[in-house]
């Protein structure tokens, strides 16, 4: 499978390309500097410069038989590069797909996204940002999965988690264990159409997707 990433050099982005490779797909990884490029190439994925900000993403999908858009403002951007990223990177990935007749789509959202009425207002632009991507995705007519994973850390993957719709803010999951679980859901068509909340459970993460 031939995959591109928005967000390749992210933290999930190159979990997610080293779980593609060392399985035989083809991960591209879309960066925006260049000297990230050597990383990418050193885990089997093909480095694809681009400002998604600034430039737009569409040839740079062609050829893909799924995305996933893993990019995000990060902290400490205000509300307009909310926007610019969490939002409209997103649309814009969706728009590319469907010029290239890429159907699958899979999205990195935040737990609590789906729930406005817990956002706090320092929170909200980011919420804001990826409930509209989010919004956006499932009225695309797309292929599309909605993860929406809980607090993120660096701990060692479990291999174990708990999917569903949970308690919209509460709990976390490892980075190790969100990147297994969009890999296990590219090739799992039962998660088309569905958004789930993700967070360490005890549930090992083939037989919890097989069960959405």
């Amino acid at each position: 499978m031939n995959v591109v990433i928005v967000g390749g050099h992210g933290k999930i982005g190159m979990r997610l390309s080293k779980i593609l490779a060392e399985r035989g797909d083809s991960p591209r990884g879309i960066i925006r500097k260049t000297e990230q490029a050597d990383d990418l190439e050193k885990i089997g994925a093909e480095p694809i410069v681009l400002d998604i900000e600034n430039v737009e993403i569409d040839d740079a999908v062609a050829g893909a038989d799924a995305v996933v858009f893993a990019a995000g403002a990060g902290p400490g951007s205000g509300p307009a590069r909310k926007l610019t990223v969490d939002y409209g990177g997103a649309v814009a990935l969706a728009e590319a797909a469907a010029t290239h007749g890429i159907r699958r789509y899979l999205m990195v959202s935040a737990i609590g996204a789906n729930h406005p009425e817990r956002w706090s207002d320092d929170m909200k632009p980011y919420y804001d940002a990826k409930a509209k991507a989010d919004q956006y995705l499932t009225e695309s007519g797309l292929d599309y999965t909605i993860v929406r994973p809980g607090r993120l850390t660096d701990d060692p993957g479990t291999g174990k988690v708990d999917l569903g719709d949970g308690p919209g803010g509460s709990g976390s999951v490892t980075r190790d264990d969100v990147a297994l679980v969009l890999a296990e859901v590219l090739t799992a068509d039962n998660t088309i159409g569905k958004s789930f909340d993700l967070l360490n459970g005890e549930t090992p993460v083939a037989e919890a997707i097989a069960a959405l």
